[in-house]
């Protein structure tokens, strides 16, 4: 089964994708793409801001064309590490809670990246690693890293320019009100790293932008679909106290429930374009147990 579209005015192929499908999430226009369902002129495409024309056609085919990416089985190695996905360009890991992203001005010794590095110099010396971006110490979930500086100026480029889709999970307290939406804010961090919300004229102030939607609710907890679009420190945290629906275990915004022992933040999924094949690529970190209690 295929559905076409012929193309009335130049645009981004992610925008006639929205007008052939206008109740599909970015999230869903995007899978198309990553698994090859998506043809332009009878040629797979796989950019989400490819360019169409007037005149062209653009066919959606249900039967998933994408040959899946198959991990390469983890080495064995006796360094603390969770290799979700390794090859010549990238690391892409998954971080426990509790552990720091990166060394602070304090140079603490055990971070996910020093981990990183080392698990590489077991294979070469001479390896390494590049930091692209940062999760907060309290939250758990995936992380990539760059294995040369051309990918980390690419990626981060792309996480610049957010063309980098991220989607977290969190369990909450209550239920978020309404039960999806988006919500943006102006956030302020001061030099002892504590967020603040302030208003857009604020000369500090940065933009959060966090979209949202409840997958499931009980009577006193909600589990919670969210992808960003900024990545401010805290910025999830302080959307779920916005809304009146602190994630459990944040004592500091709001929650007055810890039965896990943790933050019940988890970075779920990374979906961007590998840096040297241009081809999208989703890589996603199964939910820690505490999650599944739920």
């Amino acid at each position: 089964m295929v559905m076409r579209h012929t193309v009335e005015h130049d645009a981004e192929l992610l925008a006639v994708l929205r007008l052939m499908y206008p109740a599909s999430s970015s999230t869903k226009l995007r899978k198309m793409l990553t698994q090859g369902r998506v043809l332009v002129n009878d040629d797979v495409v796989h950019r989400a801001k490819h360019g169409v024309a007037s005149g062209d056609t653009v066919d959606v085919i249900v039967r998933q064309r994408a040959e899946e990416r198959t991990p390469p089985p983890a080495p064995r190695s006796t360094v603390q590490l969770e290799v979700l996905f390794e090859d010549e360009t990238l690391l892409v890991v998954n971080k426990p809670h509790q552990l720091l992203s990166v060394a602070t001005d304090r140079l603490e010794a055990d971070t996910l990246h020093s981990r990183c590095v080392e698990y590489l110099k077991e294979t070469d010396a001479q390896a390494w690693c590049f930091i692209v971006h940062r999760l907060d110490r309290d939250t758990s979930g995936i992380m990539v890293f760059a294995k040369h500086q051309q990918a980390k100026r690419d990626l981060q480029q792309q996480f610049h320019d957010r063309e980098v889709h991220r989607t977290y999970r969190a369990l909450v307290e209550g239920t978020p009100t309404p039960a999806a939406g988006t919500v943006n804010s102006w956030l302020m961090e001061d030099k002892h790293l504590n967020v603040k919300a302030v208003n857009k004229s604020h000369p500090q102030g940065k933009k959060a932008i966090t979209h949202y939607h409840t997958l499931t609710s009980s009577s006193e907890t909600s589990l919670v679909e969210l992808s960003i679009e900024t990545g401010r420190r805290h910025q999830i945290r302080m959307a779920m106290q916005h809304l009146g629906a602190p994630v459990v275990g944040d004592e500091r915004h709001g929650a007055t429930s810890d039965p896990h022992g943790r933050v019940m933040l988890h970075a779920h999924a990374l979906e961007f374009l590998h840096p040297e094949s241009d081809d999208p690529v989703r890589f996603e970190s199964p939910l820690p147990k505490a999650f599944h209690s739920f």
